[in-house]
């Protein structure tokens, strides 16, 4: 029986894939803030959770992030920006990753085909940024990008079948973006989930280290 560890899961996202694995027929372990207490941005907390568990996983999601954090908001300029809020973005949406893989490196079997999927996002592009704005937002879901780029690299030295991408789940009709939504089509978070899980099942590990939206295309770094 396929395992599975879905960090984030009890926001609409991360829910939903943990449903749809289990659809599937996987063994699902969730680990949220909200219900286990898992905080992604301390070490101690990720440590500890992820040193809980046992055996190896075959697919492992990060389905954590925010697009507004206490009381900033998406900056629309330079005058906007605040150390607090870059701070906390990063915290969140790179380090927190970061730290997931760190510590759950050990969880990924050598053999067979594991996957390491984080939920990034396309403002994080820098090429195919033609809006600017949303500063830190953006430059933490870049920074994350990053993060599982150099992963990949590395973690496919030792598992040679290894697939460690960043997603984009597209826009998903979640309290998450209900503020930004305006006349952007959004999907429910059930569709996103299959979405995201059809687009792992297709991905080869040649293709391991890219960053892929809710239909398998590449995006631009």
């Amino acid at each position: 029986m396929m395992r599975v560890l879905i960090i984030g899961a009890s926001g609409g996202i991360g829910a939903a894939l943990a449903t749809e694995a289990e659809a599937r027929g996987a063994e699902v372990t969730r680990l949220s803030r909200r219900i286990d207490g898992l905080d992604v941005t301390s070490e101690a907390s990720v440590a500890d959770h992820l040193g809980r568990l046992k055996g190896a996983f075959d697919a492992i999601w990060v389905a954590t992030g925010a697009l507004e954090i206490g009381a900033h908001g998406p900056e629309k300029a330079l005058r906007d920006l605040s150390p607090d809020a870059l701070a906390q973005q990063f915290a969140l949406n790179a380090t927190g990753p970061a730290l997931v893989l760190k510590h759950a490196a050990h969880l990924l079997p050598r053999r067979g085909r594991p996957t390491f999927a984080a939920l990034s996002a396309r403002v994080g592009s820098i090429g195919d940024n033609r809006a600017g704005g949303w500063y830190a937002y953006r430059a933490s879901k870049a920074a994350l990008n990053q993060i599982v780029r150099c992963a990949a690299i590395e973690l496919g030295r030792t598992h040679r079948d290894l697939i460690c991408v960043a997603l984009h789940p597209g826009t998903v009709a979640t309290p998450f973006t209900e503020k930004y939504l305006g006349r952007h089509p959004a999907v429910p978070p059930q569709e996103a989930a299959q979405n995201l899980w059809s687009v792992l099942d297709g991905l080869t590990p040649a293709q391991t280290g890219g960053f892929y939206d809710w239909a398998g295309k590449e995006v631009a770094w």
